[in-house]
């Protein structure tokens, strides 16, 4: 297992853990903090070990933080007028 795999597993791990700890406003800081540290190792395990795992990861990632990628395809809904 790759450095990245390792990473992105613990990523995920960190984020479960975030998502169990009482929250005032609702998880959303914490959600940035996720996101902000998520794209780089996107990006990184994409470099390592290709685009299918890349993808693989991506869609972790959005099952994780399901919420904003809710409210971003509502918001790009909006803003295409459909």
């Amino acid at each position: 297992m790759t450095l990245s795999l390792i990473l992105a597993c613990v990523w995920a791990i960190v984020a479960n853990v975030l998502a169990l700890l009482p929250s005032r406003d609702n998880h959303w800081t914490r959600a940035y903090v996720l996101i902000a540290l998520g794209i780089p190792l996107l990006g990184f395990v994409t470099y390592e070990n290709g685009p299918w795992l890349g993808l693989a990861v991506l869609i972790a990632g959005m099952s994780v933080l399901r919420w904003p990628v809710v409210f971003l395809w509502r918001w790009v809904s909006r803003r295409r007028g459909t």
